[in-house]
């Protein structure tokens, strides 16, 4: 008989592994999301009990179970051109402004999940191109610590329900082709705009190079003040000078960095590197 109770000691345990290693705060009263999330990974590794499983995750004993554990914990929705009005302004005001540039513009995606974000900016970026010749593209690179979603980003195969959320007919028409009778793969010509990578936030971005624009967007919301600042501050050291920082429309920047100007849009806003 399994046991998928947790414990105050078991979950204080692995909420200091998981801010310890992700940088992830998880307060207080969310045993209830720790327990839903790693539930499932108490059948698949044969467990009777949920401390059975986070004890093993924290001591690193089974390197598949920890990664496994990262990955429910960091799994979020996500959907086709969230909040709408980042996606528009990089078409009407800020690709605009590398139109002249011979180099491709490069773009980061910090938290790219199972690939909906990167994809909506490629899409921009080649309805863009299209009226726009002399444009020189983009390089989009999306990042992400949970091996599944990069594996998912990468496959760029997405069923009905995820297809439906945010992606209009005309895209889905434009920019899939059929994989079965159910889900739609991306195009091969969008997919080589964008490339993924596994990053953990709490680590060095240098290698990945500098960037033009950086969407970093409903990620701060999980992390202690100092590591917001922290990862702000990585940000910036990747920007290039007057690069462009993109937050979620629910997350401030206030307190944290004096690295960036706000420029307010209408709607929306967004930061751009000093």
């Amino acid at each position: 008989m399994s046991n998928k109770n947790i414990s105050e000691d078991d979950y204080t345990l692995f909420s200091e592994f998981l801010e310890r290693t992700c940088g992830i705060v998880l307060g207080p009263t969310k045993q209830y999301l720790v327990r839903s999330r790693l539930a499932p990974l108490m059948r698949k590794y044969d467990y009777s009990s949920l401390s059975q499983v986070i004890n093993d995750v924290i001591n690193g004993r089974n390197r598949a179970l920890r990664d496994c554990a990262i990955d429910a914990m960091t799994t979020n929705e996500t959907l086709w051109f969230r909040d709408k009005y980042p996606f528009e302004l990089l078409h009407t005001d800020l690709l605009p402004k590398f139109k002249g540039n011979r180099q491709a513009v490069k773009i980061w995606c910090a938290a790219a999940s199972s690939g909906q974000e990167p994809y909506s900016i490629a899409m921009i970026a080649s309805e863009y191109q299209r009226s726009n010749p002399g444009f020189a593209g983009v390089q989009i690179v999306g990042t992400d610590l949970s091996t599944e979603m990069l594996q998912k980003s990468k496959d760029g195969i997405y069923d009905s329900l995820s297809l439906s959320r945010g992606l209009s007919e005309e895209r889905k028409r434009q920019f899939f082709d059929d994989a079965d009778n159910s889900s739609k793969k991306v195009k091969s010509d969008l997919k080589r705009m964008v490339s993924f990578k596994q990053l953990n936030l709490l680590d060095s971005y240098a290698p990945m190079g500098k960037f033009d624009i950086v969407f970093c967007r409903n990620v701060l919301i999980y992390f202690a003040p100092e590591i917001k600042s922290a990862i702000l501050q990585k940000i910036a050291s990747v920007l290039t000078k007057g690069g462009i920082l993109f937050l979620g429309a629910s997350e401030s920047m206030a307190g944290l960095s004096d690295e960036f100007d706000m420029i307010r849009c209408s709607p929306g806003l967004y930061y751009v590197k000093k």
